[in-house]
């Protein structure tokens, strides 16, 4: 597998020629009239996605789950005839002449926002280091610095935190290094999968109402929809600095300030702000234990507290 991911790599840099560019693969779609694809697309697909689907039974056993149980939300082992992968491989070569604030079919650029992926987890191979996580404190560290075609970088993306309840978080990462060639295969449910947390339930864990069951076709566009929104505005060019208004994002609108969480029964107070109505029940619940409590009298509007 070693072998064939190192192939693959090589194959990207002499296919593009020095040249930054990408080109998607996805496993059953045929080639059109005059397509050209790198060498080793089909056996480098088939060996990372053996990988991300081993990682994903790993982290079902983390969670004391069945190793099998989000096999029901993937395709086909092997694919039936005509029927193309709901996952990808996306193979790229950037490099440092790559211009300021462009972007590379979701390779994220150096001065881009951070990215995360909408699928289950995502697999990373490279031929140098250059990928940046983000920690749960929001401290930055490099995170392939043995980047080589025996690693594999493996991110979480929006997919996988639904189904398990928010118990797997999503990974934020960045790029770095423009001057790598680079593998990047994206484990996603199919279009007809139902994305819900019954497994999670089932083995006893805690859940929020807002993981409701959600078709994947459903779940992929929305999550889209949302980081084209977001990144649309980011890169947006203001007419002048003095008339340029920051808007808030999409994410941060829909977003109880408390929690961090989509808004659910949000409720309006006499100063505006917004909040979802199960966090504010369960801090009444916390300040009015054996005692009778006033919402009103006992918000205050400086700094949105409590």
């Amino acid at each position: 597998d070693a072998a064939v991911v190192r192939c693959a790599l090589e194959s990207a840099r002499a296919f593009f020629r020095g040249r930054h560019a990408a080109y998607l693969y996805r496993a059953g779609r045929n080639l059109e009239d005059g397509e050209l694809s790198p060498a080793c697309m089909a056996d480098a697909f088939r060996c990372l996605g053996k990988a991300a689907r081993a990682a994903l039974c790993a982290i079902a056993r983390h969670l004391r789950l069945r190793t099998d149980v989000f096999n029901q939300l993937l395709d086909d082992t092997p694919l039936p005839v005509n029927e193309v992968s709901s996952s990808e491989l996306l193979v790229a070569y950037t490099h440092e002449q790559l211009q300021s604030g462009q972007t590379l079919m979701g390779c994220p650029s150096r001065s881009s926002m951070p990215q995360v992926d909408r699928g289950f987890v995502t697999l990373v191979a490279s031929d140098y280091p250059g990928i940046e996580v983000c920690d749960p404190n929001g401290h930055w560290y490099l995170a392939d610095g043995v980047s080589g075609p025996n690693n594999l970088l493996l991110l979480t993306g929006r997919a996988l935190s639904h189904v398990t309840a928010g118990l797997c978080p999503i990974s934020q990462y960045r790029v770095t290094n423009e001057n790598r060639a680079s593998l990047t295969f994206r484990l996603v449910p199919h279009a007809n999968a139902i994305l819900d947390c019954s497994p999670i339930l089932a083995a006893g864990h805690c859940i929020r109402r807002v993981y409701q069951p959600i078709p994947a076709s459903q779940f992929m566009d929305d999550s889209y929809a949302e980081e084209h929104a977001v990144s649309s505005h980011l890169e947006e060019p203001s007419e002048s600095q003095g008339n340029f208004v920051s808007d808030p994002s999409l994410r941060s609108v829909l977003s109880d300030p408390l929690s961090g969480a989509f808004l659910e029964d949000a409720m309006v107070l006499q100063c505006g702000h917004s909040f979802g109505g199960v966090m504010l029940k369960k801090v009444i619940e916390m300040v009015c234990f054996k005692k009778s409590f006033s919402l009103s009298d006992s918000y205050q509007c400086s700094g949105c507290r409590f």
